[in-house]
């Protein structure tokens, strides 16, 4: 038997700070979106104008305007998991530092990765037709499910494959958190198991066997000598990197180990593909058995073209290299150049005292508020 639940009533006219805190006190980890789904999907069908399409806990809004540009504006609603700490500030609830709603710094988890660009997609929608205006392009607004989780789940990845067409558009802007600065394109990642194989004997005899887990010091060595390239890619500088993130081997404190595994994360400028950045790896790693298990593809910045030379110019700051991958990669797939931009300082992103500061979310909303308008 199903249990109907009513949804959570968001208010998206209120002040968009308040907006966020709203949003942080709805429990989202990856998973669990649906309740938010919900909320959100109520509350854009009370806006006249819009179309919405329900995928999942994925929601499409569009206005049809009949506008000759079309800007997509797109933002996950799942965070990562819940901090564990006693006495983390990352929790849902949300809290104010100052006590006072809507003053000062919020603290909770998604707080910057992203509930603040999240209410500012909402509040815009909300808003765009007040007073019998429109704005001055078409909007698409998409909010997805599973970004914080393995590829393979994720929720704009699956928007693409069964409503591709209704993410058409001429410029996108991800509303990660970029501390209000422009953002372009992004670097690629891909991730990677060096193996190392030895013969398992008991550690009084060790001499009977062969460590596994010493034969993949060169490994480390290599790794932790490497110097990783920054890369001018269309006048913004990526800076890379390439780590062991996670070592495994060994199965009693009595054996010596015959297998050890070591996990290596390739963060790599958009001037290359998967392809190519797996073969300077494995170029690095000559004579390990190296197995690539995920990538993704960086996005260029496409700064040139108009519609991102505009914003650009709204917003009134130099444009930044994003170091991280974001999504903005699934729409340069697609052919739709796309930036970051958002409220919050990326840094505080996953850490036990997210925060953002309410002024921050507002000044965003103002700037992209104004560009729309045009």
């Amino acid at each position: 038997m199903t249990v109907e639940t009513t949804p959570i009533l968001l208010d998206l006219r209120q002040d968009v700070a308040l907006l966020t805190a709203a949003l942080m006190d709805i429990n989202s980890v990856s998973g669990n979106e649906s309740a938010l789904a919900n909320a959100v999907e109520s509350a854009l069908r009370t806006i006249p104008g819009l179309r919405l399409v329900r995928d999942g806990d994925a929601i499409i809004a569009r206005t049809e305007l009949g506008r000759p540009e079309r800007v997509i504006l797109a933002g996950h609603l799942d965070t990562v998991p819940l901090p564990t700490v006693e006495g983390s500030l990352g929790t849902v609830p949300s809290t104010w530092e100052s006590g006072i709603a809507g003053t000062g710094n919020l603290y909770g988890r998604g707080a910057t990765d992203m509930k603040g660009g999240v209410a500012v997609q909402l509040a815009l929608a909300a808003t765009m037709f007040d007073g019998g205006a429109e704005p001055g392009k078409d909007v698409t607004f998409v909010f997805y499910d599973h970004e914080e989780v393995e590829a393979v789940k994720s929720g704009l990845a699956r928007l693409v494959r069964n409503h591709g067409h209704l993410l058409e558009g001429d410029f996108a802007i991800l509303l990660e958190p970029t501390d209000g600065t422009v953002e372009g394109g992004c670097n690629g990642t891909s991730r990677f198991e060096a193996t190392t194989v030895g013969e398992a004997a008991h550690s009084a005899r060790a001499w009977m066997g062969s460590n596994a887990i010493h034969a993949a010091a060169p490994i480390l060595s290599r790794l932790a000598a490497y110097e990783p390239r920054t890369v001018n890619v269309d006048g913004l500088d990526y800076r890379e990197s390439l780590n062991a993130v996670k070592i495994n081997g060994g199965t009693a404190g009595n054996v010596i180990p015959d297998r050890c595994v070591v996990e290596i994360n390739y963060r790599f400028a958009p001037d290359k593909t998967p392809d190519q950045a797996e073969a300077h790896v494995r170029e690095l790693l000559e004579g390990f058995d190296v197995v690539r298990t995920d990538a993704a593809a960086g996005a260029r910045p496409g700064l040139n073209h108009p519609a991102a030379a505009s914003f650009v110019a709204a917003v009134g700051a130099d444009p930044k290299p994003k170091y991280g991958w974001t999504d903005v990669a699934r729409f340069s797939e697609l052919g739709v150049p796309a930036v970051n931009f958002g409220p919050g300082d990326p840094l505080l992103a996953h850490k036990d005292n997210e925060h953002v500061d309410a002024d921050a979310i507002r000044e965003c909303l103002r700037a992209l508020r104004l560009w729309l308008a045009d």
